[in-house]
């Protein structure tokens, strides 16, 4: 028998982590187009801290069920489904209605944890058509790191221009988007600059395969080292995550000609950057601005995972869902390496 209610975690609004409830709730029933999904694996990402603390740049309907990464099992579902069956496990799309590119503005205000209410739950309920199978060599937690940052990785190197091997990416940093993209990347034989400010995190992104690491608190001129590791060519994929504080470095590292995805603002909104748009001239680069992807993106990437038996990157530090509050504490504090998890049981 299905279960009548779910525990869960809402956004009330925007005063901080305080607005951050734990509660249940009923499940609502399932439509005709509908599955019921016992979620299993969650993951938090920098968008989640963004949202209770009033900066997060798109669409928020309060209150509303928090996160968007989720994993499990669907376990009902309504008369006239025919992408999934009782046991299929799967992994939550992050704009509901992003089936095929391109992107466009009612498909921005489908997100889960924003416009829609999201994975930080142990039942929901989906369209069909907002679900990707799992892959099949990933457990439900590393299967819930997927729907945020797999995919904006995957979007960044494989979408508008897809990388070739041999070519040069540089990735900022520890987190979901950057770990990723280091994995996707040699993949498909590609050449990996890292940035970080630890010692400890520049060994565990070598032995993820980074050729060169450089770490940004020594060298704040990184851009310019990361050009000269290429024979002074630059850099031909940049996953911009930093946002106004190191895009500066990213223009002196990109190519003639290359792509800087920009991706995030990690390192804060309001830093003085010098970037204009004589900039993408001079270096005859592309700014991309790269928002998640889309449920075919989604399918190439699931299917490139098992077939490279790709892991994704979890923190040692899992917290059940009852301690997810917790979780967002530890982000903030940037603790973690790699993907900060959640267990649902």
């Amino acid at each position: 028998m299905a279960p009548k209610t779910t525990k869960q975690w809402v956004v009330r609004g925007t005063s901080g982590f305080d607005d951050l409830v734990y509660t249940e709730a009923a499940i609502p029933s399932v439509g005709e187009n509908e599955v019921l999904v016992h979620l299993r694996g969650a993951s938090l990402n920098y968008r989640d801290l963004a949202i209770p603390k009033g900066f997060y740049l798109f669409p928020v309907n309060f209150p509303v069920v928090a996160g968007s990464d989720g994993a499990g099992e669907v376990i009902a579902v309504g008369p006239k489904v025919t992408r999934w069956k009782p046991g299929d496990r799967v992994v939550t799309l992050f704009n509901q209605t992003h089936y095929y590119n391109p992107v466009d503005a009612a498909t921005v205000a489908t997100g889960l944890g924003g416009s829609l209410d999201g994975t930080l739950r142990q039942y929901a309920v989906f369209n069909e058509n907002g679900l990707v199978r799992a892959p099949s060599n990933l457990d439900y937690i590393e299967a819930g790191t997927l729907t945020c940052a797999g995919i904006t990785a995957w979007n960044a190197l494989f979408g508008m221009r897809p990388l070739k091997p041999g070519q040069w990416v540089l990735v900022q940093g520890t987190g979901g988007v950057s770990i990723f993209g280091l994995q996707f990347a040699k993949a498909a034989g590609a050449r990996v600059i890292a940035t970080t400010s630890s010692v400890e995190k520049a060994e565990a992104l070598r032995k993820l395969g980074a050729e060169h690491v450089i770490n940004y608190k020594e060298d704040p001129n990184w851009g310019e080292t990361a050009r000269n590791l290429t024979g002074g060519v630059g850099v031909d994929h940049i996953l911009e995550v930093g946002g106004p504080a190191t895009v500066d470095q990213s223009i002196k590292a990109i190519k003639l000609d290359g792509m800087i995805n920009i991706i995030g603002l990690l390192a804060g909104p309001d830093a003085n950057s010098k970037a204009g748009i004589l900039d993408a001239l001079k270096h005859m680069c592309t700014f991309r601005g790269v928002f998640v992807g889309s449920r075919e993106q989604m399918e190439d990437m699931v299917r490139a995972i098992e077939v490279k038996n790709i892991k994704p990157v979890v923190d040692k530090e899992v917290f059940p869902l009852e301690t997810a509050r917790e979780a967002y504490e530890y982000m903030l504090a940037q603790r973690h390496f790699g993907k900060i998890a959640i267990s649902i049981d």
